[in-house]
């Protein structure tokens, strides 16, 4: 069958265009030209992330992220990896709550080899999965879990913020690294399952940014993608809804060998793809976006009381967004001190909002970070392809910066005053249990420790 064309090129942020595509089977394609340099990039999103998954059965979307670098039908081992760097490119994948991505960037006249790469395990990945790949890669996943969670100072953190921030038995209530013991239970029948569920392409986006031929591209999508069959099995997640408040203040003390005391928080924020999003991601930057924002001016610069200070969000578009707050003191400081401090600073910013120069500054950090990323090929595949699973429009992605700058002062203190209180914030407290020394002069950002990155040692 014919692909059809189901929408037309629009103009974008900055002129940037994308246009839209569907094939027969379902797959959406986003293409967007780039001749500034040699290159392209192919992204390829799935729209399955935790939280799909089912208790007892944890981590298994990340894990399958590790599988898909294991072989398929034509490419055998690390094929996959062996192939793109042969080509002078580069390659990963990654996993979170939402999602699971794949990408290429590669010289532009390689890109019919990604291509290929792709619609080959997305087709017939199941042919070489088997024990001996599975084991592998569980093996991976669980020392993965070891490095960044398990064994590492404030490893467990975000995990245990999660579990506070959303209830037993909500869709986001674990982390997609899962646990070690569902890792243990996943047998071969589940991941083909899996696989046969979500990795369809009626359940994918694929977009290609760069120095394309739009015609030759689509040919060649087509050509590798347009037979693969459509599945109709997936599952829908579960509904993610929350109050908009928690309604109290849920707190945990931690004793574990750290550097130093820390506070913690995660206050529940508006969904992401709104402009109250947008309202509170200025507000999370005016706050702690860095060592101009009041929180490290107050903690880290005049109090010294504490060596780091941020306050990030976590943007999900099917449960609340979490504001992240994360606090490493210094010396001997006390906890309870800085806690009065950052509340005293929320009061504030609740009742007076930002100040002029706070505004045209966090909206200018904004803005300067939505464009770095739109400015490469693999920062706008990602951005389009985002869009299109979340969203259902990746035209979205090209006008992002124009809704922030839209953004009053007014809006973002009203959800600075809704949302960032006392009663709407699990909280955690890490006590070292012996010698404390000089914490590292950094804060762990939420929206780092949301994706579970594969890197390439996953297929080696």
């Amino acid at each position: 069958m014919p692909m059809g064309h189901t929408a037309t090129q629009q103009a974008g942020s900055g002129g940037l265009k994308a246009t839209e595509h569907r094939l027969a089977n379902g797959l959406r394609v986003v293409l967007s030209e780039d001749h500034l340099t040699p290159v392209a990039a192919l992204c390829l999103w799935y729209d399955v992330g935790s939280r799909h998954e089912v208790k007892g059965r944890t981590g298994l979307a990340h894990l399958f992220e590790h599988l898909m670098f294991q072989g398929s039908a034509q490419v055998t081992g690390n094929g996959h990896f062996e192939l793109v760097q042969g080509a002078g490119g580069s390659l990963n994948g990654t996993t979170s709550f939402e999602r699971t991505n794949y990408f290429e960037t590669m010289p532009a006249h390689q890109l019919e080899l990604a291509l290929w790469l792709e619609a080959d395990r997305m087709g017939s990945l199941l042919t070489a999965l088997d024990d001996e790949s599975l084991e592998n890669q569980r093996d991976v996943v669980k020392n993965e879990r070891r490095q960044r969670y398990d064994n590492v100072p404030y490893g467990t953190a975000f995990e245990k913020l999660i579990a506070m921030a959303y209830p037993e038995g909500h869709p986001y209530h674990h982390t997609p690294i899962g646990s070690m013991a569902d890792l243990d239970a996943a047998s071969l029948e589940d991941a083909r399952e899996f696989f046969r569920t979500y990795y369809a392409p009626n359940n994918a986006v694929l977009s290609i940014v760069g120095d394309i031929d739009p015609e030759q591209t689509l040919a060649w999508i087509e050509k590798y993608f347009g037979s693969i069959p459509s599945h109709e099995g997936k599952r829908p997640p579960r509904d993610g809804t929350l109050p908009e408040v928690i309604g109290g203040q849920l707190r945990e003390v931690v004793e574990e060998e750290v550097p130093a005391r820390a506070l913690m928080a995660a206050y529940r924020l508006p969904h992401d793809g709104t402009r109250e999003a947008d309202a509170a991601d200025l507000a999370l930057t005016v706050l702690g976006g860095g060592e101009s924002s009041r929180l490290h001016n107050r903690l880290v610069r005049r109090d010294r009381t504490a060596v780091a200070a941020g306050f990030g969000l976590l943007r999900l578009a099917g449960a609340p967004s979490l504001g992240w707050l994360d606090v490493k003191t210094s010396g001997g400081v006390e906890v309870p001190g800085i806690e009065a401090a950052v509340d005293e600073e929320l009061a504030r910013f609740a009742e007076e909002g930002p100040t002029p120069q706070e505004m045209e500054r966090a909206q200018a950090q904004i803005e300067r970070e939505w464009l770095d990323r739109l400015a490469t090929v693999g920062g706008r595949a990602d951005e389009l392809c985002r869009f299109a699973v979340l969203f259902g429009d990746p035209q979205l992605a090209l006008t992002a910066v124009g809704r922030v700058l839209d953004i009053t002062a007014e809006e973002v203190r009203a959800v600075a005053a809704a949302r960032l209180r006392p009663d709407n914030r699990a909280v955690l407290v890490y006590e070292p249990v012996q010698g404390a020394e000089d914490a590292d002069d950094e804060s762990s950002g939420a929206a780092e420790a949301a994706d579970t990155d594969a890197e390439g040692e996953a297929a080696q």
